[in-house]
């Protein structure tokens, strides 16, 4: 196995664990990301979205293996990093915790459409 897809495969893992730990300790996300769900219904996205979507497409890449689903998933990191450098300077928000996670992005993105 060659280093390249040794960093894909640890992208994957990663992808699903952040789907896990939304899942499973939703509040735990509010302190890093700053989303706070008020009631129910915002847990239940958190779970939703942050756990279902990352879970289901870490999955996908596991079991469908091919190389354009890994490309799918990193692209889906990359757009998601390009939306959040242009929400930083629309926002105002520009955060440590956005930077972190837009350099995560881009690193897990370009390992994954390699």
């Amino acid at each position: 196995m060659t280093i390249l897809k040794i960093l894909q495969l640890i992208a994957v893992i990663l992808t699903i664990v952040t789907g896990l730990v939304s899942l499973l300790a939703p509040r735990s996300v509010q302190s890093f990301t700053g989303l706070t769900a008020a009631d129910g219904r915002g847990i239940t996205e958190i779970r939703a979205i942050l756990g279902g979507l990352f879970i289901g497409l870490g999955v996908a890449v596991l079991l469908l293996g091919t190389r354009e689903v890994y490309q799918a998933l990193g692209i889906m990191y990359l757009a998601i990093a390009a939306v959040r450098v242009v929400s930083i300077f629309v926002d105002k928000s520009s955060v440590q915790s956005n930077w972190i996670s837009v350099a995560t992005e881009i690193v897990l993105g370009v390992i994954l459409v390699l």
